[in-house]
């Protein structure tokens, strides 16, 4: 009989000590998410990828250790936009990055007004309805204007 018990309390011992693992990581926190979104393919997107990740690197943030960085290239199908706005506004991402893309960082400014917008645009953002000026932008969008528009002839 004093064996059984002995074996019993194995067992739930080891029972337990299998679960340890499971909890450590449900304990775990998750990294928060950036969904980064071109218009073109992965090929014509990579320079600004590089950029991108350097930036992340410069400020301390390196995928896979406390960032994680999904990314999204459109192929110029932006009748994709509105289902993936929406996949990322419900998942609730930290941040919504789009280089280089008005419809993309329109769609991502009308599909969400609390998560945080980061565009850069070769127009006017304020036109655009992005912001709401160039000196104190307000909402939750903020980018880069590469004024493209503006300085051709």
């Amino acid at each position: 009989m004093a064996i059984d018990i002995g074996r019993r309390k194995f067992v739930a011992a080891l029972g337990g000590a299998a679960g340890w693992p499971l909890a450590a990581r449900s304990q775990q926190p998750t990294l928060p998410v950036v969904g980064f979104l071109h218009g073109g393919s992965a090929d014509s997107a990579a320079p600004r990828v590089a950029a991108f990740r350097k930036g992340l690197n410069q400020t301390g943030y390196v995928e896979g250790q406390n960032v994680t960085v999904e990314y999204h290239f459109l192929e110029g199908r932006y009748n994709r936009l509105s289902a993936l706005m929406a996949d990322l506004v419900g998942r609730r991402v930290a941040v919504i990055a789009i280089p280089g893309s008005i419809p993309s960082a329109l769609a991502a400014k009308a599909a969400t007004a609390t998560i945080p917008i980061v565009f850069g645009v070769a127009d006017d953002p304020v036109r655009l309805g992005l912001v709401a000026s160039l000196a104190r932008p307000g909402g939750n969008a903020t980018g880069v204007n590469y004024f493209a528009n503006e300085t051709g002839a």
